[in-house]
Parts: structure tokens; sequence; C-alpha cells
């Protein structure tokens, strides 16, 4: 088990470890932690560690095919101004996968990396 004082970590699969690493580091704010080899890459945002997998990696390797995946799992980043984000992304050249979505915990919208895994920017609501 890991200790509760270490960083939550994500593996993404990505197709190209240097894109990804300038994707998060340059648009999200991610601190680059470790990149040993093209292969992988550790970006950190406060307490997530983000793991960037390229085809060489072990972490790449193939996983048993599940067709009732919802695939539709993300990395969630709240934001103070979603629109302020938003207008700063798109002007960067980066396209979004969704509008934004108003609910009752606050506003979303989907972003994606270059190799298409989701971000979610969150802007909670008012309280």
């Amino acid at each position: 088990m890991t200790p509760s004082d270490e960083l939550a970590a994500v593996r993404y699969i990505v197709d190209d470890v240097a894109a990804a690493v300038d994707f998060y580091t340059t648009h999200l704010g991610f601190s680059l932690r470790t990149n040993p080899a093209p292969a992988f890459a550790d970006v950190v945002r406060g307490p997530l560690r983000l793991l960037l997998s390229g085809p060489a990696s072990s972490g790449a390797r193939a996983t048993p095919d599940d067709s009732n995946a919802p695939g539709r799992n993300r990395i969630h980043l709240t934001v103070n101004d979603l629109d302020t984000e938003i207008d700063r992304l798109r002007t960067a050249g980066l396209s979004f996968r969704s509008d934004v979505i108003t609910g009752p915990g606050g506003r979303q919208i989907l972003l994606t990396d270059p190799a298409g895994n989701l971000i979610e920017l969150f802007e909670p609501a008012p309280r």
C-alpha cells in the first residue's frame, strides 16, 4: 500500500513523450519530475504525479480488451476562472473535446492531450 503522504499517480499512455511533457508543462502548470528515457516521463502538479508512458515503455504494454469499460476516465484540474483558461488555451492553439457544461457543482470542459487523453478543467460553483 502506498503511504498517504506520497503523490497520487495516474498513468497516461501517450504516442510522443516529448509532446506530452511539453503540453502538460507549457499549458497546464505541471513541472517535469523525471525523464529517464524517451519512453517515459513523469510530471507533477500539486499532489498529482502524471506518468507519461510512450510506446516503448513497460507501462504501455497491451491490457485486456474490455468492451464494457466506459473510456471516460480523466484527470480533473480545478481552475478559478474557467472562461479565462479556455481563452488562454484556445489562444495557444488547443482545442476542446466538449462544450462547457454547467451542473450543480460548477462548470467544466474537456480538453485532450496530444495522445487524446482527457483533462477536465473544472470551476466550482460559488458557495
